[in-house]
């Protein structure tokens, strides 16, 4: 049965832009390869962890939504152990409530994240503002 999963993984700091493409794409493929539709990819990029683990107390995110059947779950838990890279993983599935949330997350249905936009945008207004201001 084809039911929707959340991966989130957690990439070694050290690793350079191009090493971070290539792990990515390996599990892309890996998903793709599997019969997995990929619904949604998001880039956390570069956080500071709650706790260190393997002594770095940074990682670098990266989510990835897809439908799946749960054979493949296994597969890609099992690469997952494997590589080297990864400090962490953590992979659900999603009932219909979470796909429901997430469709109107993607959608820009949300109030916080509109509220968030409408800051960021308030933000670099003023940063503009200041620019002109120093210009003069």
């Amino acid at each position: 049965m084809v039911r929707q999963y959340e991966t989130v993984f957690i990439m070694t700091p050290v690793l350079s832009d191009e090493q971070i493409k290539e792990t990515v794409g390996k599990y892309q493929k890996l998903l793709k390869d599997g019969g997995a539709e990929i619904v949604d990819e998001n880039n956390w990029g570069m956080r500071k962890l709650a706790y260190p683990i393997q002594k770095k107390t940074s990682g670098y995110y990266y989510l990835i939504e897809f439908k799946a059947e749960g054979t493949l779950i296994a597969k890609l838990e099992t690469a997952y152990k494997r590589d080297e890279r990864l400090l962490r993983f953590l992979t659900v599935s999603l009932d219909k409530f979470a796909v429901a949330y997430n469709e109107k997350k993607r959608a820009g249905g949300l109030k916080s994240q509109q509220k968030s936009s409408e800051k960021k945008e308030r933000r670099e207004n003023k940063e503009v503002k200041t620019e002109e201001v120093k210009a003069e």
